[in-house]
């Protein structure tokens, strides 16, 4: 190996995170990070089932467990005897955590005692996780490059200042809070001096950038000056966005500017306005509709993509059907379905529940809704021409609206090409040319 072996679990964020935690950590090839996600139940639970598989793969390597799910629940992963390490958000992207004295004495914890009775790998983990709401930096450590991805994943905020009643985020990465305009430009034009031709804007809720630095200047005014500090950068991105929150001199840059993506993610979570309510969400069903009836229009080529919650608490059926009609209401194209599962601590925990038959069967319905929508859209894009970012690999990639594209023969990675879409196979554009 040339360095550790990080698993990355969750969102963009984690991604960006990981590539820096890759920079720290050097070439330390006994050692395994497990950035971890804690959206959901279900995210905590492949969380466990990587580390386990971890340990049975590399039985002498140290393994240290990082992210929201341990920042949440750091007893969850001390308990579990495959663990070396557990660290916080704030500490896992402090390039001391991964220096010795503490990497060394991971190594004598492990191999110092032999737990036989119970099958324990050895003593117990070293736990690091601080409280994260008292963190207030905004310059976190940011990667240069990205092992596994043609994009690059910039993280310009994090934290979140909302408190929906579902998430337990906010709890994992604490407080809203941006970096400078300055050091997001700045670390932009490296990336594009590196070889990226196309940067991901991303953070906990990228659409409240602004309000705790001087001048609290909006993502809207961040977008301007990437674009103008960095004209070499061909395309710029947005990772998932709260619809409420477009300004109108963000959604100008959407619906004009050339070199901004037409692909948007929402954060919608619900289509029906009781539900919103008890999530705690800052729109109505109209307001999203509204929005992407405007995009829409602006810009007629923009893909939408949103999350969507099954089975919150208190959801009957007539809720759910406002939720599944807001698949086709937002032309829905990039649909994530989450099965609603209870977060200790969050106030919808403490709701009446829908049992899980009922939240199972709801969401196999909206992926099916998302997934005919989206079938009926990539058939659409058959005979046009797009501009397409070739991953890693020169046989994939994606255009600029998020549709993945293969290509007959071998390109360039990283290359921008203009390619012509003459099929469709397995959920995939196919590009039989290629210039």
């Amino acid at each position: 190996m040339s360095g550790p072996d990080i698993i990355t679990l969750g969102c963009r964020l984690n991604i960006a995170e990981s590539e820096a935690i890759r920079e720290m950590t050097g070439g330390q090839d006994d050692l395994i990070v497990v950035n971890s996600c804690a959206v959901t139940a279900e995210a905590v639970r492949q969380t466990r089932q990587a580390i386990r598989r971890a340990r049975r793969d590399r039985p002498d390597a140290r393994i240290m467990v990082t992210g929201c799910a341990a920042q949440t629940e750091p007893e969850t992963f001390a308990a579990m005897p495959e663990v070396d390490a557990v660290i916080g958000n704030r500490e896992k992207m402090a390039a001391a955590t991964y220096q010795p004295p503490f990497a060394s004495s991971l190594v004598e914890k492990r191999f110092s005692t032999t737990l036989e009775a119970n099958g324990a790998f050895g003593a117990m983990p070293e736990v690091r996780v601080a409280d994260i709401m008292a963190v207030h930096d905004t310059a976190p450590h940011m990667a240069s490059a990205f092992a596994d991805h043609a994009r690059a994943f910039l993280e310009v905020q994090n934290g979140c200042d909302h408190r929906c009643t579902f998430c337990i985020i906010p709890y994992g990465r604490g407080n809203s809070r941006s970096v400078p305009a300055g050091a997001v430009v700045e670390k932009a034009k490296e990336l594009v001096a590196a070889g990226y031709r196309e940067i991901v804007l991303t953070g906990v809720d990228v659409t409240s950038y602004g309000p705790d630095l001087p001048g609290s200047p909006s993502l809207g005014r961040l977008v301007e000056r990437i674009l103008t500090g960095v004209p070499d950068l061909p395309r710029l991105r947005l990772s998932s966005i709260d619809s409420v929150e477009i300004d109108d001199r963000l959604f100008d840059l959407i619906a004009h500017e050339p070199r901004m993506m037409p692909h948007l993610h929402l954060s919608l979570q619900a289509g029906d306005d009781m539900i919103l309510k008890r999530m705690k969400r800052r729109h109505s069903r109209a307001d999203a509709v509204r929005i992407v009836d405007r995009l829409l229009a602006a810009r007629p080529d923009i893909s939408i993509g949103a999350d969507i919650i099954a089975g919150f608490p208190t959801e009957d059926e007539a809720m759910f059907e406002n939720s599944l009609a807001l698949v086709s209401d937002c032309r829905i194209v990039h649909g994530h379905i989450f099965p609603y599962s209870p977060r200790t601590g969050t106030p919808a925990a403490r709701m009446p529940q829908v049992d899980r038959a009922t939240i199972k069967a709801r969401a196999a319905r909206l992926r099916a809704a998302c997934e005919a929508r989206r079938a009926d859209w990539l058939a659409s894009l058959v005979g046009t021409r797009q501009s397409v970012l070739v991953e890693r690999s020169g046989l994939s990639g994606h255009a600029e609206n998020f549709a993945p594209v293969r290509f007959a023969t071998p390109q360039t990675p990283s290359a921008i090409l203009h390619a012509t879409i003459t099929g469709l196979e397995n959920g995939a554009l196919i590009a039989q040319e290629a210039q």
